[in-house]
Formats: structure tokens, sequence, C-alpha cells
């Protein structure tokens, strides 16, 4: 089975629910039945020839697929297996061998039918623990060896409703037990936990066929990609507004994803970026206004909490989080956020000039941050001759830093989600004399090549680009096509792998987003899944598996294409192994890297837990273990930077606030560049160390007409 995140809808097949099975689904309040349109089922068969006939990956809806679908369509419902029973299942089997002909005919009555049936297990469930948290928690016991699964994605569905309620009976005492660890007094959890499940109630109460319809469809579309997607009317409006930037907000790109709201990625330049906290895989649990109480929106639609989120600008929005790859819902932290517009300013291109040694001699190294790729294309309209663009504003940085003495450039791409395809094209051009730079395939294998003619290197010497997992898309055309061409040396870590293009494409009801075309390098390779693998390693924090397109379903494999005519300017070959091996011996002395390597070991440690115990005594002695090798990190890194280490974890937890993205950013010095970049500038005067060859482009001509890899 897969998982993804979206709905569907028609009118045929015998309601399957009766009997026993319904005797079951009894519920406190009436739960209304959503049905499906006659817009929805339009929208389902142009929504089923769109795919078909228009996307990059050519794909036929046979059985197979619609057999796939269904099972999308379950792991999106009840990923967890939290809320179906066996006899469930059993029961939507029975869709199976007709779902072919559903889709294709805009019958969405199916996939009604097991919405209907979801939301109404979905109310069950909550009610049962409601009725649970009603007793009050004195009664859990804490004294077995009792263990709970945080991770149910690969586990059987349960038999019955008894094993539902033995299975939640347990999701609750482990909820109640961390939060007793936490220090929470019991009233405060049961209060807690009481309005968290309620919230999900009424939500479950206030089901709407646009939920099921978009869960339906984009269960069906993700068999795509994952970036092919329906958007609802309502989601559509959102759409438009965030490619706008008219509203203020916290400058994050959201998704839905098992009932959470899923950080998908942090804009550059926007409040959420600025305050540090929030991060691409982060799930939002809860929503307050100013000093307001927080409102839980698990189960929320997506639009809503993206309402809740939005506001005016200078006013102050409270997040409940669970930080990226922890199994516990219960492990949150709160984060304030002041909304702001995304000003193009706060997104440009930025210097900066550092002093380095190498042998006994200083190097001017120029350090360029670019957070994205953009262009002011409304000013450019107007005939503005300054418009604002990254390739513009870049030229303008190297200007000043060659005046200032540059021998080397570092490039800073990490974060960087990609923007302007046309930027990263021009970008190449300023550290190559001409030539291709990127290729676009469409679904019918045309290829067409994007090129720099200009000439107009702005940089001869030595580059170092940076990258991490975050760096996307029109980050990975530059990175992909200054290593191809052996312009630079690519430091970091295995980039994200985004090498689609999508089109919005209007339906009769909502709109269509969907991958037509793929980018490749101009040594054929795709930038897809694989992203740039870099020259030089060095691991990033974030996991990849848990934030890169290889770790969504469905993602786009992996392929090449003809290699293009194209010259490299360096091979790097021995030296490259030379230099290498100086990175590793340095990394391998250096106490910033060392606290950065321990400190991943131990939270990947922490989040590869599929179980943990019910037992409060192993429990406490598991968190204490914790804190103490975390405690013990900090305290290093602090008299590194000649602080005062603290003497407990609720002292250091106390001064989060000075440090309020201490568990996520990989800065280890409050002034100064950061240690990454500070590596990379020792890597570039290694390479000049090594030979003056690379001191500029021009020291030697390359042999025309030679190709990548020969």
């Amino acid at each position: 089975m897969r998982i993804q995140t979206f709905p569907t809808l028609f009118l045929v097949l015998a309601l399957l629910v009766t009997g026993a099975a319904q005797a079951n689904l009894q519920t406190e309040r009436d739960y209304q039945a959503v049905e499906p349109t006659a817009d929805q089922a339009r929208a389902n068969i142009l929504i089923a020839r769109q795919l078909q006939f228009g996307h990059f990956k050519e794909q036929d809806i046979d059985d197979e697929l619609a057999s796939e679908t269904l099972d999308a369509y379950l792991d999106q419902l009840d990923g967890q297996r939290l809320y179906f029973t066996q006899g469930d299942i059993d029961q939507f089997e029975t869709y199976r061998d007709s779902m072919k002909r559903s889709l294709t005919s805009g019958n969405l009555e199916p996939a009604f039918r097991i919405y209907n049936h979801f939301q109404q297990r979905t109310i069950q469930r909550l009610e049962y623990i409601l009725s649970l948290l009603e007793k009050g928690i004195d009664n859990f016991s804490f004294d077995e060896d009792d263990r709970y699964r945080l991770d149910r994605s690969d586990a059987d569905w349960a038999a019955n409703v008894e094993e539902l309620d033995e299975l939640w009976r347990d999701r609750i005492r482990n909820a109640v037990l961390s939060m007793r660890l936490d220090g929470q007094p019991d009233e405060a959890i049961r209060e807690t936990l009481t309005r968290r499940y309620e919230s999900q109630l009424d939500r479950a109460y206030d089901a709407r066929s646009e939920d099921a319809f978009q869960q339906w469809m984009n269960a069906f579309a993700g068999l795509w990609d994952p970036h092919t997607q329906y958007l609802s009317p309502r989601t559509s409006e959102n759409f438009d507004i965030n490619m706008s930037l008219s509203l203020e907000g916290i400058g994050a790109v959201l998704q839905s994803e098992d009932g959470y709201t899923k950080v998908s990625r942090i804009v550059p330049g926007g409040p959420a970026a600025e305050e540090g906290s929030l991060g691409a895989a982060d799930r939002i649990v809860g929503v307050a206004q100013e000093d307001e109480k927080m409102k839980n929106v698990i189960g929320w639609r997506l639009s809503e909490v993206v309402d809740l989120i939005r506001g005016p600008k200078g006013s102050k929005v409270r997040l409940e989080v669970i930080p990226a790859g922890t199994q516990n819902d219960m492990n949150t932290h709160e984060i304030t956020i002041v909304r702001d517009e995304v000003k193009l300013e706060e997104q440009s291109a930025q210097s900066d000039m550092i002093e380095m040694e190498n042998g006994g001699d200083p190097w001017q190294l120029g350090v360029v941050d670019i957070p994205t790729f953009y262009a002011d294309l409304k000013a450019a309209r107007q005939g503005d001759k300054n418009y604002r663009s990254t390739t513009r504003d870049v030229r303008a940085l190297l200007e000043d830093l060659k005046a200032d003495g540059m021998d080397g450039l570092v490039i800073d791409l990490r974060g960087n989600g990609g923007g302007a395809l046309s930027e990263a094209n021009q970008l190449v051009g300023l550290f190559i004399e001409s030539g291709p730079t990127v290729q676009v395939r469409g679904p019918d294998g045309s290829v067409q090549v994007f090129q720099d003619d200009g000439n107009n290197v702005a940089w001869d010497g030595p580059v170092v680009v940076l990258v991490n997992n975050l760096s996307a898309s029109a980050s990975e055309i530059f990175a992909g096509a200054m290593q191809d061409y052996g312009r630079g040396l690519i430091v970091g870590a295995q980039t994200f792998g985004k090498g689609t293009v999508q089109a919005i494409r209007p339906l009769n009801h909502g709109q269509l987003k969907i991958t037509q075309s793929k980018f490749y390098r101009v040594s054929g390779a795709s930038t897809q899944n694989r992203g740039v693998v870099p020259d030089i390693e060095i691991e990033d924090r974030i996991q990849r598996e848990n934030v890169a397109e290889s770790a969504l379903d469905g993602a786009l494999t992996w392929d090449e294409i003809d290699t293009l005519d194209y010259h490299r300017y360096f091979e790097f070959g021995d030296v490259l192994q030379t230099i290498t091996s100086k990175h590793e011996k340095r990394f391998s002395e250096v106490p910033e890297y060392k606290l950065r390597q321990r400190e991943l070991e131990l939270l990947n440690e922490r989040r590869d837990r599929t179980w943990v115990s019910l037992n409060a005594e192993e429990r406490r002695a598991e968190q204490e273990a914790f804190r103490d090798k975390q405690l013990a990190i900090v305290n290093k890194r602090r008299k590194l930077q000649d602080e005062e280490p603290f003497d407990s974890w609720q002292a250091y937890e106390e001064d989060a606030e000075s440090r309020p993205a201490m568990a996520r950013r990989s800065e280890l010095a409050d002034e100064g560049p950061d240690f990454v970049v500070r590596e990379a500038g020792a890597i570039l005067t290694d390479l000049l160390a090594q030979s003056q060859h690379y001191a500029s482009i021009y020291h030697e001509t390359p042999e025309k007409g030679a190709v990548a890899g020969e």
C-alpha cells in the first residue's frame, strides 16, 4: 500500500455496512453522510483524461492501477491502521473489480461510501477515547511492561472493535505518560487531551462532500507522481494567493498528510525563516492568535488551517508543532511568529567576505548566499531597467567582491527550494563562457535545450557550491551545471531531487496541477529523485529520507537522455581525493563537527524508534538518559563559545528563548559564518594551494568539444 493525501464520487452498489457492522457504528450524534455532486463526477472524468493523455508519465488506467488507487485511498484515510477493522477492509474489497469503471465514468459512489464509513469509524474512536478521559486518568496503570507501537503503517488491521479499543487505550496511555514526564499535572493533561479530541470529533461530524472528492482524486492522481494534485475550488484560491504573495502570513508552504498539516518548505525571507524554529517536515497540530487559547487543528482541512495562520501584518500567531521525524505526537513545542509579507529584498542574494589562512597564506573568500531564484517580472514588464533578479544581484555582488580582492567564491544554496528556471540558466552564464545549461523533456519525448550565449563571465576564479537536502529544483539545475562543466566543487549533502515541471489546468470544478516535463543536466542525467550528489559530502542535520523527493510515494524515477556537446573547465581527479582527505581529517579534529555528529546520532536514535515503553520508570530513565546526553552536547558547544554551561535541563529549557532554533539550525557560532561555510572556505583554499591552475578558467584553454566523462 501507499501513503499520500486527499478524496471522490457517484451512485451504484448496495449498502455494504449492515447488520452487526452497522451496530458497531452507532454514535452519540447523527452523522450526516456526504454525497457526490454532478460537477464532481464531471471533474473526475476530465481528470482521468488529463492524467492518461497529458502527464509526463505514460500510464493506462487499467485494472491494476484502479486497484492501486483503492489501496492508496485507504492509506490516505487510515495510514496508521487506527480506525478500520479487517472486516471493514474485507467489505471494501467488493469494490475493487469495478474500480476501473468507476474512475473512468465518474462513478464516485464507492469512494464516498468508504469515506462515510471512515468518518463514522473516526467518530466512534473519538467518542470512545473521550469516554475514557471523562472517567479520569488516575486509573491508568504504568507499572506493567507494556509497549506502544508508534509507527503502525505496516501493522495488520485490527481484527475487531475490541482490538481497536485496546489499541486506543494504549494510545491515550502513551499520551498521558509523555505529558506526565514533561511535568504536566493530571488535570491539565486531561483538559488538553479532551480539547484535542473534542476538536477532532467536531471536524469528523462536519465532513463535506468536497473533502471526500479531494481525497479520492488525489489518491488517484498521486499514482502518476506526488506533485500531480487535484485542487478544489477553495484550494485553488489558496494556491493563487500563495503564487501572488498577496496576503500576510508566516512564509511556509503547507500540505495535508494523514490528518496533519505538514510543512513542505519554508519560504526564504519570510517570517518563519527569520524566526528560525519552524522547519520542513514539521507538523502543525495547534494554532492560536496572540494570547488566545490554542486551537487543535489535527484533522482540519488545509484551507481552514491556512485561514487561521493568516492574519494582519504585525500580529502574532502561535503554533504547536511536532518536530520533523518525531513519531510521538505528544512531543510538541510552541513557536511564536510575527506575521509579515514575504519581501523580495529579504529573499535577495547577500554577500560577505571572510579571510582564511592556508599554509601561512591569507586568502580572501567571497560568500554569496542565494535563498531563492527570483525575478521581479512585474517591474521588468513595466520597463524598469533596474528590476531585481537573482542574476542581476549576484553580478553586482561579484563586482564588489572582486574589487575587495576576492581569491575564491562560495555560493550557498542550502535551503534554496528553487524558483525561476530562467534565473538558474542565466546564473550559470556568469561562470561559463557559453553553452547549454539544462534540458527539458516533454511527455512526447521532445527536448528543449536552454543555452547561455552571452559570454558574460562575471567570475573566472574557483568556486565551491554549498548544497543540502533542501536545495531543490532551480538550485539543482545550477549546481548540476557547475558540476558537469567542472566549473566548481559541489559540497554538502545530496540535494532534494525535484526534477519535474508542473502546469495548472482548469477544470469545470477546481484545477489540476499536473507534471508535464522533466529536467535533465547537460550530461544527460536527470535531477529527478537522485538530485545532485556532492563532490565532498557534509551530512545534513535533516535526514534526507524525511524530506527528499525519494521519500514521496510515487516519485518519478531517475533516468538519463543523450549528453549534449559541452566542455569541462577543470578535471579535479587526484586533487579532489587529496582535498577530500584533508577535509575528512579536519572534520575529525574539529570540535564543532564532533558535536554535530554526536547530536545527529542522538536525534536519529530517538527518531528511529518504532515502539515505546508504557512503563513509567523505564520511560523516565530513557528520557533522563537522553536529556543528559543532549545537555552534555549543548554545554560542550557553549564552552566552545565561551559561554557558561547550564546546570540542569530545566535551565536549558528556560533559556530556549535565546536559542529558539537550536534543534534545527546548524550554525554553531553566534557571529561570523557557520562552520559549514568555514569548511567550504577551507576546501577552496586547499584547491588554490594545490595549484594556481584552478585560479582562473583562462589559465588554460579548455578542450573544445570534450564531452563530460570522456
